[in-house]
């Protein structure tokens, strides 16, 4: 587990019960208050390639911006949104230089922590949650088919649980040269804490499950992310499962 500037963080990955490789990458760089995590799409090697390169490029891009300038909380939008753009076009190219990573992708979700602000900015079903006050929020939308059938009205939340069309995804990295990164800001309070997951764990626990996890958990926020995998692996871990963690313990202007 890492501090910087009032934040604590933590990450955290594992490859289930079912699948015999692990197609996440997940890290975080306190330093620069960075949190990516992504869950590779396209086969053994191919999603495995796919999720790194996602996760390096958008490190490397962040990190040289603000090694060669103060953090400016106006920028942290567009050094999102450009690093995600750029790594978009990295997996992209890989995939034209060799054909057996053809087809390759990613869901993202990466968040920037500065001072009172968070900038989230995701593709495909990858999540953010907040924990304030006790309750659990989600606090992005999964750019899913299941989700687009939940928003009109022809599924229940409840009946998407068990729905074969969970992982159809209609947002991910690697697949157009034309991404569409949501990206949302949210304001940061002392004792928040963030989750970023791949849909191994909440495909595997609900909600409230999640929550109740985090609630009950003692110790370090990787005692925290420790317990989130066992929950997920001991409910069936059927794919890749990698949390990040983040804790707010003090904020500063």
């Amino acid at each position: 587990m890492s501090t910087h500037a009032g934040f604590d963080y933590a990450a955290l990955t594992d490859a289930g019960r079912v699948r015999d490789h692990n197609e996440d990458a997940v890290t975080v760089l306190p330093a620069c208050g960075l949190v990516v995590l992504a869950d590779g799409m396209g086969g053994y090697a191919a999603g495995e390639v796919a999720s790194d390169i996602a996760v390096s490029v958008i490190k490397d891009v962040v990190e040289q911006h603000f090694l060669h300038r103060p953090i400016v909380p106006d920028d942290l939008w567009q050094v999102l949104v450009d690093a995600v753009l750029e790594a978009n076009t990295a997996i992209i190219a890989a995939a034209l230089d060799e054909p057996a990573y053809r087809g390759m992708g990613a869901t993202l979700v990466a968040g920037l922590f500065h001072q009172d602000r968070l900038v989230v900015a995701h593709a495909g079903d990858s999540r953010a949650y907040r924990l304030r006050d006790g309750l659990l929020s989600l606090i992005t939308r999964d750019h899913s088919v299941l989700q687009e059938r939940i928003d009109s009205g022809l599924l229940t939340a409840q009946e998407a649980r068990g729905s074969s069309i969970r992982n159809l995804v209609t947002r991910a990295l690697g697949v157009e040269a034309e991404l569409a990164v949501e990206v949302h800001e949210h304001a940061v309070e002392r004792g928040d804490v963030y989750l970023f997951c791949s849909d191994g764990l909440n495909d595997m626990l609900d909600d409230e499950e999640i929550a109740q996890v985090l609630l009950r958990a003692a110790g370090t926020l990787a005692d925290a992310g420790a317990a989130l995998i066992d929950a997920a692996n001991a409910a069936g871990g059927a794919d890749n499962i990698s949390v990040a963690l983040v804790g707010v313990n003090e904020l500063h202007s």
